[in-house]
């Protein structure tokens, strides 16, 4: 890969790092599902400088023209249609692509952002590639607003007055009083109709037995002497509220006014093994796994039938592997963390050199841990173990003088990059900084690196198992004693 130009970063600007980190993600979504042309539009950040830069790579090869610089018209307006092309693709692919709610937010949210008028835009070997400035979109003017043209013309107006006086002289017609007969209704005459008075009938006679009429006196209710006992309410007890547990703290924990006093708390960095002999599984004894070693490294063994050869390599990366294993543990050791210490991951992926991410505070730490947990090996550049890199790329960020600083090493072997002698650089570093302590989780057991942690003070814990990394990892975090809680 070959660095196209650099740009400034600040790397105490949280809201920046997370633009980075997203756009790291989107890089990993969208690769495998992008022909090679298509993804080489977007180029590729790197941390470089101890995080003072970000360095933009691409795959292409040539020399790097900024399209603003080109003075041919035809040319230019060539590139920006092959760039249009490029990002017309990428939008189809993702609409083909199945995404999580999540990772369709992500999507969205950069969509707008490669197409932004204030990124970069480099031209290799007529092929656009995008740099970008995460800046805001530049949002678009509003077109101007047209106004209709008016429908009615003059002779629409006279003729609707024409009509208008027709209407008014229909209506003068029918309904004008004057010169017409006024025609009066003729009412019949009635008189009145008087009725003849009716005779009211005289009530016949009652008979005596129906005039007599019993009369039967009401009887007294029943009164009795004895009088029923009126039941009296006693008032309730009031309840009375039990008092709250009071919250047990353990006897290590910190406070919240501790952690606002300190205004100088450690760091911490995470040094990740990413190389592919991670990718062996932890099923398999010591001797299987260098026999598999030697299998990928010199071909030992590639002469077996291809059925027997791909079960083989499925049986030698089975899960659990070390890198599956390892990401499952160092993503929950970072939860037991104290809250008030920043970290910073350093991976060891290939040859030459080791990534180094910015530091990421409590707030940022799922950050973190997506980072980690979308780590993949690659054999880009031949692959290799830079732990030397590492190392020496990880102490320059950390203090180690004013303030006790820690670096915590996951890796299964030795650095295989370069010559240099890691057991110097080791007593180097404690020289120069001697509160900086370095403890290391091997996960091969050869005790290849112990000199790290010997001449920092640090101690080596060996994980060849699931259960042995879940152990070994909680006591090389417990070491360093940064995992105190917050006092409730």
């Amino acid at each position: 890969m070959q660095r196209i130009t650099r740009i400034a970063f600040d790397h105490n600007n949280s809201t920046t790092i997370s633009l980075l980190e997203q756009y790291n993600s989107l890089i990993l979504l969208l690769k495998s599902h992008l022909t090679d042309r298509t993804f080489s539009v977007l180029a590729i950040p790197k941390l470089i400088d101890n995080n003072q830069y970000v360095g933009w790579y691409t795959n292409l090869e040539g020399q790097p023209i900024l399209l603003d610089s080109i003075v041919d018209e035809s040319y230019k307006k060539q590139i920006i249609k092959t760039l249009e092309t490029r990002i017309n693709d990428i939008e189809t692919a993702v609409k083909l692509i199945p995404l999580s709610d999540e990772e369709l937010h992500l999507v969205s949210f950069w969509l707008p952002r490669i197409k932004n008028s204030r990124n970069q835009i480099y031209v290799i070997n007529n092929e656009p590639i995008i740099v970008n400035t995460f800046e805001e979109p530049v949002k678009s003017p509003a077109p101007p607003v047209i106004p209709p043209k008016p429908f009615w013309r003059w002779w629409y107006f006279l003729l609707l007055a024409l009509f208008l006086l027709g209407l008014l002289g229909i209506l003068w017609y029918l309904f004008c009083p004057y010169g017409k007969a006024k025609y009066e209704p003729v009412t019949p005459d009635s008189k009145p109709v008087i009725s003849e008075p009716i005779e009211e009938k005289k009530q016949a006679d009652l008979t005596p037995a129906q005039a007599t009429v019993s009369v039967t006196e009401p009887k007294d209710p029943v009164t009795t002497s004895e009088s029923t006992p009126v039941a009296t309410s006693e008032p309730e007890p009031v309840p009375v509220p039990a008092p709250e547990p009071k919250v047990k703290n353990p006897p290590n924990c910190i406070t919240k006014e501790e952690i606002q006093r300190n205004p100088n708390p450690s760091k911490m960095a995470i040094v990740f093994d990413n190389s592919l002999s991670m990718t062996v599984t932890l099923n398999e004894p010591p001797s299987e796994v260098e026999q598999y070693f030697q299998y990928m490294a010199y071909g030992h063994g590639r002469n077996l039938p291809e059925q027997e050869r791909i079960k083989y390599e499925k049986r030698m990366t089975r899960l659990p592997t070390r890198l599956s294993s390892s990401k499952s543990v160092a993503t929950s050791s970072i939860d037991k963390i104290q809250q008030n210490i920043d970290i910073s991951l350093v991976t060891l992926t290939s040859c030459p050199a080791a990534d180094v991410s910015p530091f990421y505070n409590y707030a940022n730490r799922g950050t973190l841990k997506r980072k980690i947990r979308q780590l993949t090996p690659t054999a880009a550049g031949g692959g290799g173990t830079p732990l030397y890199s590492g190392l020496e790329k990880a102490s320059k960020m950390l203090d180690g003088v004013k303030r006790d600083d820690y670096i915590l090493v996951i890796s299964d072997g030795e650095d295989n990059c370069t010559r240099q002698n890691i057991c110097t650089l080791a007593n180097y570093i404690a020289a120069q900084k001697p509160r900086l302590k370095i403890n290391i989780v091997d996960i091969a057991g050869e005790h290849k690196i112990d000199c790290i942690a010997n001449a920092t003070r640090g101690k080596v814990y060996i994980a060849q198992s699931p259960k042995d990394m879940i152990k070994q990892m909680n006591k090389a975090v417990s070491n360093m004693k940064i995992n105190r809680p917050v006092c409730q």
